[in-house]
């Protein structure tokens, strides 16, 4: 049986992070954690997400699972017929992979 990989995260792309930020706050109430000029994650949202703004960022929001054991998880997607779009990487706070899933929608997993 796969190991059971949950929703954790949501990323969203980011065109005016300053713009965004501000609008989130007044009109959401959310709380921001920035990871340098292009990313900031977003908290008391009921679920965790951030915004990208880097030219790597995908077009649209970005479902973002989390594994206790990344290189099971990348073995996983693939076995179940996901194709792999970023290999693993690391990033603040771990490594991820982006893969899709055969209708196409690119979703990611990380790891510590």
């Amino acid at each position: 049986m796969p190991a059971l990989l949950k929703i954790d995260y949501v990323e969203l792309p980011g065109a005016d992070l300053a713009a965004s930020k501000h609008f989130f706050a007044k009109a959401l109430g959310w709380k921001f954690t920035d990871y340098g000029p292009e990313y900031f994650s977003f908290d008391n949202a009921g679920l965790d997400g951030g915004m990208d703004g880097t030219k790597d960022a995908v077009a649209k929001p970005l479902v973002v699972l989390k594994a206790d054991d990344l290189d099971a998880a990348l073995a996983q997607i693939e076995a179940g017929g996901g194709e792999i779009v970023r290999p693993i990487f690391a990033f603040p706070g771990g490594r991820r992979f982006h893969f899709k899933e055969p209708s196409g929608n690119e979703m990611a997993v990380w790891g510590e």
